[in-house]
């Protein structure tokens, strides 16, 4: 049996699969985030290895209760949260709290980095805050002190590796989004480090994602009954859920509607298209490259749209959003609640409603929210196209994929049919999982290893509505944030402790 342990921002998750690709047990444990500033977003990398350790309490148990012996588990996968800065000292002590991918303040920071020469061609991307090498360069200019005791700079779920294995690597996938890797080569850039202050002795190895890097410590292997348990090395949430819904060849694609909204397309080598945003980053199998869009804020949307319409939770909004007729007059929502990644790269960006009547209904602005996610979606998924990456059907995973309503909402808007498959729920948890096999079975052929789980539901668009939202809503969306930008909102400017200057 295998084990994927997921670190995300809300939770830790850990499921356990047999070797006949079943999943046979899955338990969670709860995150919270401290925000102590604006555009800060922040994490105790302790309450993160506490949460590891719940989640796998609770997953041994239930193992146990199903009839499962702990000491037949052969290896553990780990994924996560991409771009986290979480800095030891040389005494693997945290030196500070973790800093986050969603974290906006180092915005200046990445100015500076676009200024290094070779700088896109190296890393394939943009430089953009929730990147991890911005936030060192922030902490280099304001906290010094501090700067100067890190030994090490580890990535979330590489952060749980050393507390599981006592080892220091990660994987290409999850590097790919330091801007420290230089991508095509998928190894560490001497420049890119020293842009930054930093040399490769601060950094972890590098393992490919499929590839065993150390074993489970005694103490906790006997904690949890186990025996001699390998740690693969894993890849990034979105690298590590393409590998659970079986993304893994050029020409496959998968959605990933969770906080934030991922549209993944394994591309035929490296290719790059940096100036609209779009990532390009490696996948968590050797010798694989993928495209990614990133919107900030897809899923989340709904929560705070439910809060706003006073609705008893996102599921009761969505029923009564489908049980209330579509009218043509609806208004518009731009979804930049936090700013924007693809193809924007825009802290700045903000939500916004346009075209309220008196007649307007709380059901037309759940509409305009539904549909301002879905156009976003569109924005990014046209920037990777545009980077010679195009796809077939969609594999859909994360939370949003539990309406039906809106996945058909989504099709129509993006064009082309989208795919549920069993798993989806746990799409990284689950890709770390297989790739904790792949380590200890030396499976070659992604492609056998990691096939699609059982097929759930095709969500086949209405052309007819894709081409009404290409000529009358998609239009008016994109003039919308066009004719906004550059007017900010109360945003001041932010010394170094977040305080407006």
């Amino acid at each position: 049996m295998f084990v994927g342990i997921d670190l995300g921002t809300s939770g830790v998750k850990a499921v356990l699969l047999d070797r006949d690709g079943t999943l046979r047990a899955s338990a969670t444990a709860p995150l919270t985030l401290s925000q102590p500033h604006p555009r800060w977003s922040e994490q105790d990398p302790e309450q993160w290895w506490q949460a590891t350790r719940a989640a796998m309490d609770q997953l041994i148990l239930q193992a146990v209760q199903h009839g499962l012996a702990p000491a037949a588990i052969e290896a553990i996968g780990l994924t996560g949260q991409m771009h986290g800065a979480t800095l030891l000292d040389a005494q693997g002590q945290v030196l500070r709290p973790a800093i986050l991918w969603n974290d906006g303040r180092s915005e200046a920071e990445c100015a500076e980095l676009e200024r290094v020469a070779a700088f896109r061609a190296i890393t394939g991307n943009l430089a953009m805050p929730g990147f991890t090498a911005p936030k060192l360069l922030w902490l280099r200019r304001h906290e010094p002190e501090l700067f100067g005791r890190i030994d090490k700079v580890l990535l979330p779920k590489d952060y749980l590796r050393y507390r599981l294995s006592g080892d220091f690597v990660s994987d290409p996938s999850d590097a790919a989004g330091t801007l420290w890797l230089d991508v095509g080569r998928r190894a560490w850039s001497p420049a890119m480090l020293a842009a930054c202050g930093l040399d490769q002795a601060q950094m972890p190895g590098l393992a490919e994602g499929s590839r065993v890097t150390g074993y489970l410590r005694g103490d906790l292997a006997r904690r949890w009954s186990m025996g001699e348990v390998a740690i693969a090395a894993g890849g990034g949430d979105n690298a590590a859920g393409a590998v659970g819904m079986g993304v893994v060849r050029p020409g496959q694609a998968m959605l990933s509607l969770g906080t934030s909204g991922v549209f993944f397309a394994v591309s035929d080598g490296f290719h790059a298209l940096p100036q609209q945003a779009v990532h390009s980053f490696c996948h968590a199998l050797p010798d694989t490259w993928h495209l990614m869009s990133v919107m900030l804020n897809a899923a989340s949307c709904l929560d705070v749209a439910a809060r706003w319409g006073g609705y008893d939770g996102v599921g009761r909004m969505l029923e009564a959003a489908q049980a209330a007729p579509m009218q043509a007059q609806r208004p518009w929502f731009l979804p930049y609640l936090s700013g924007e990644r693809t193809p924007h790269n825009d802290v700045h960006a903000a939500g916004l409603f346009y075209g309220l009547t008196p007649g307007t209904r709380r059901e037309d602005m759940v509409h305009a929210v539904l549909e301002g996610v879905g156009l976003g979606l569109l924005d990014g998924i046209e920037a990777v196209r545009a980077a010679g990456v195009d796809t077939g059907p969609v594999s859909v995973i994360g939370g949003g994929t539990r309406s039906t309503y809106w996945l058909q909402m989504l099709a129509d808007i993006l064009g082309r049919p989208l795919q549920l498959h069993s798993g989806g729920d746990v799409g990284p948890a689950l890709g770390a999982a297989r790739l904790a096999r792949m380590a200890v079975d030396g499976d070659e052929d992604p492609a056998a290893a990691c096939p699609p789980p059982p097929l759930l539901q095709v969500l086949q668009p209405h052309m007819d509505r894709h081409q009404d939202y290409l000529a009358r809503r998609q239009p008016v969306f994109r003039e919308l944030y066009a004719r906004l930008k550059g007017l900010r909102r109360d945003d001041p400017a932010v010394d170094g402790r977040g305080h407006a200057a």
